[in-house]
């Protein structure tokens, strides 16, 4: 199988990478495999793609046809993982402009707590047909639980006794509030895996039933995730990109490069970002170690940003993330009078000049001091990014174990909340 992601980089060889790292990564691996690693509780999205059964399948896309058919809007409520997923491979596989024909537009909320976001949120629902997807493990979770009592009065208010028909719920398949809820409402309902966390959960009903509503191909999506896993099954280094990536990635953090931007230049990939973010920020950042993720969408950032990539401190690296656009192009015109001067570029088109700036921009910050990795995926497609997605969990989960932390807590999350719960004087709370 010819691998649809590619690593080209020039700071260690493959022969340099399997000499330093490649007996730990293969002990690691192994750990994995036979569920002795640290964490290895919240392994199971390793087997996702494979284990989706059938039938789970079958009623996640039944019940996004019965939500497409009944709603013009589709609420997702949820928070980190819960909704960065689903709407990271929506905006990626999404026109640009205008909604998917014949599906519903898909919203999100309770990743915020703004009230003027919600107000407005109401007010933009108001004269269409909705429904409502609710994800959250506990159903307690602040943000989300606070969305979703507004939004539960909302379609009360609005649909009465038939608002169970319109209200989804994703959550512990038998303890917690919105299981409670959704068992005595009836409202219909998936479960999130308790060997899989948040922020690796993409692949289950919390990311496939929203990107089935919005018109989503789920199940190339898991097709390519598949053959990723199938692809990353060797703990030889030397053949596994994932963990070329996290030994790289390892290599240069103990250089001193503690800085990862990831780099696009494709508008629609920039809430990928933020996925990408959360998965790598949440998974290492503990113990007073990891790489710290930022991202930079291109060529706009090289109008903001760029100049401290060129020219600032020598502590971050890049990695490229390069797209064969597949959603069409645009030549650019040649004029009589030139008063532009780009007649030069009139055979040419807008993505071939983007790539130009891609490769350009790479030469310009590698001259810089700027280490570099270049991803070169497939197309904008749903198997595409299905297979990106398990290449960046895969790997995220190799470096956090090569810097020495459990990649499945997030122990650091929970301080806000009890400022939070302090501050509000929550009824109960000792803190």
């Amino acid at each position: 199988m010819v691998s649809p992601i590619i690593i080209n980089q020039s700071i260690l060889t493959v022969s340099e990478l399997d000499s330093v790292f490649g007996k730990r990564v293969e002990k690691i691996h192994n750990e994995m495999v036979n569920g002795t690693s640290i964490g290895a509780d919240f392994l199971g999205w390793r087997n996702l793609p494979e284990e989706v059964l059938e039938n789970e399948l079958e009623s996640v896309l039944a019940v996004a046809d019965k939500l497409r058919k009944s709603a013009e809007i589709v609420v997702v409520i949820g928070v980190g993982g819960s909704y960065l997923g689903a709407k990271a491979i929506q905006d990626v596989l999404s026109p640009y402009f205008g909604q998917n024909t014949g599906n519903p537009e898909v919203i999100f909320a309770g990743h915020n707590l703004s009230g003027t976001y919600m107000k407005q949120l109401l007010q933009y629902i108001s004269d269409k047909e909705v429904a409502v997807i609710v994800i959250s493990k506990s159903g307690t979770t602040t943000e989300p639980a606070i969305a979703f009592r507004i939004l539960l009065e909302y379609m009360e208010g609005r649909y009465g006794s038939s608002t169970s028909e319109r209200i989804v719920a994703i959550t512990d398949k038998s303890v917690g509030a919105l299981r409670e809820l959704a068992n005595r409402s009836e409202f219909a309902s998936f479960v999130v895996p308790d060997d899989v966390g948040g922020r690796f959960s993409v692949l289950t009903p919390v990311g496939l039933l929203p990107l089935a509503v919005a018109g989503v191909d789920i199940e190339q999506l898991l097709k390519g995730a598949k053959d990723a896993v199938a692809e990353f099954s060797t703990a030889d280094i030397a053949s596994n990109s994932a963990y070329q990536y996290a030994a790289l990635r390892n290599h240069l953090l103990n250089e001193g490069f503690d800085i990862e931007i990831l780099a696009s230049f494709s508008p629609r990939f920039a809430t990928f970002h933020e996925w990408w973010k959360q998965l790598f920020g949440e998974s290492e950042g503990k113990d007073g170690k990891g790489i710290f993720p930022a991202s930079v969408a291109y060529p706009t950032d090289l109008h903001s940003m760029g100049q401290f990539v060129q020219d600032g401190r020598r502590e971050l690296f890049e990695t490229f993330v390069q797209f064969i656009e597949s959603m069409g192009d645009n030549a650019i015109p040649s004029t009589t009078d030139n008063l532009d001067g780009l007649n030069y570029l009139s055979d040419k088109t807008m993505n071939e000049i983007n790539e130009v700036t891609l490769h350009a921009t790479m030469e310009a910050h590698e001259a810089g001091g700027v280490p570099l990795i270049l991803l070169k995926v497939g197309n904008h497609d749903a198997y595409h990014i299905g297979y990106l997605i398990y290449f960046f969990e895969i790997s995220c989960a190799m470096s956090a174990y090569l810097l020495g932390v459990n990649p499945f807590d997030q122990p650091g999350v929970e301080e806000y909340k009890k400022n939070i719960f302090r501050m509000l004087e929550k009824p109960g709370f000792v803190g």
